[in-house]
């Protein structure tokens, strides 16, 4: 396949972004005049367009765009870094950790105290596993190590959240619990955009400053450091910057996988294979591909609300077993 440069690529991807973000705000289930909404919120005239169009859709619209994106931005990130094709952003525990952490506000009841309460506890759960990332593995360690570390806080997530799971105060507490669990942006306000946004952002540019590390790292750890590239030290901004970007992320949505998993797999073949190149499409790849997934949901949705995370995981499964037979005839 021929490789396209970025500079060409790049506008491509954001003119289909903001295709999706328009198709997005004009779906749902109350028919209106979108056009009308935003006109009246732009001039302050409070009418049922205008708070429809400002407080359902532009949060759900604006969250699946920022939430893609740094889901496809921190798969090809931990992808350059693990040089691992099959690792996806969960891959260090964090998406992990801050589930536990909402997972925590909703058992004893602290989302009763305002809005804030269910980000600020995913925000401090994935706080808590970066801590015990940097407790568990050394700075001079090996990506193994960090693989493995990330593995065991997986896994004590997941044990955690279904022991919490299993001693819930209630069956409705036991539900708002899974329903969260599953992945959404809806019913979602500003103030989730605003508190997420700004960790968010701060983890793309830490990602986004590691770039020619990456490619450098393509050519080996010992080839990256006679290169000038500090690699320890470079390694912990990267996984810092996952760690915010996906702790924002996951504590306002829940968690939604595979997108960092196959955003990277489809636009790889495009940017020629450089890590570096890579970065910047996929985070605009990413917020196609969350912005359409949430579309169907909204199309797809009759009574009850198909969840955001089930629709990723129904086309990311596949995906991802194509991978492995893929991998498998490789190595065979």
């Amino acid at each position: 396949m021929k490789n396209l440069s970025p500079t060409l690529l790049t506008p491509l991807l954001i003119l289909g972004t903001l295709v999706c973000f328009l198709v997005s705000l004009c779906t749902g289930t109350a028919d209106i005049a979108v056009g009308k909404g935003i006109a009246d919120s732009l001039h302050g005239v409070v009418s049922v367009e205008s708070l429809i169009v400002t407080d359902v859709r532009l949060p759900r619209t604006l969250l699946a765009l920022f939430i893609g994106g740094t889901l496809g931005l921190a798969g090809a990130a931990l992808q350059g870094l693990l040089r691992n094709p099959l690792a996806e952003p969960g891959i260090i525990g964090v998406s992990n950790g801050a589930a536990l952490g909402a997972v925590v506000v909703f058992y004893f009841g602290f989302s009763a105290l305002g809005w804030y309460m269910l980000p600020l506890g995913g925000l401090l759960g994935a706080a808590i596993s970066v801590l015990c990332l940097s407790l568990l593995v050394p700075r001079n360690s090996n990506v193994l190590t960090l693989i493995l570390a990330g593995i065991a806080i997986n896994a004590i997530g997941s044990a955690l959240i279904a022991l919490a799971l299993n001693f819930a105060p209630s069956p409705y507490a036991m539900q708002e619990i899974v329903y969260w669990l599953l992945g959404s942006v809806t019913n979602r306000s500003l103030h989730d955009v605003a508190i997420a946004l700004p960790f968010m952002v701060f983890g793309w540019l830490m990602m986004l400053y590691c770039g020619r590390f990456l490619d450098a790292l393509t050519l080996g750890e010992d080839t990256a450091n006679s290169l000038g590239f500090k690699v320890q030290r470079l390694r912990w901004v990267l996984v810092a910057g996952v760690a915010a970007s996906i702790g924002a992320a996951v504590s306002v949505s829940g968690n939604i996988g595979f997108v960092g998993l196959v955003v990277p797999h489809i636009l790889r073949p495009l940017v020629g294979y450089s890590p570096r190149r890579l970065l910047g499409v996929s985070f605009w790849g990413g917020s196609i591909l969350l912005l359409l997934a949430d579309i169907t949901v909204q199309l797809l949705s009759h009574g009850g609300e198909m969840k955001l995370g089930v629709v990723t995981a129904l086309v990311g499964g596949p995906f991802f077993l194509y991978l492995i037979l893929r991998t498998r005839n490789y190595w065979s």
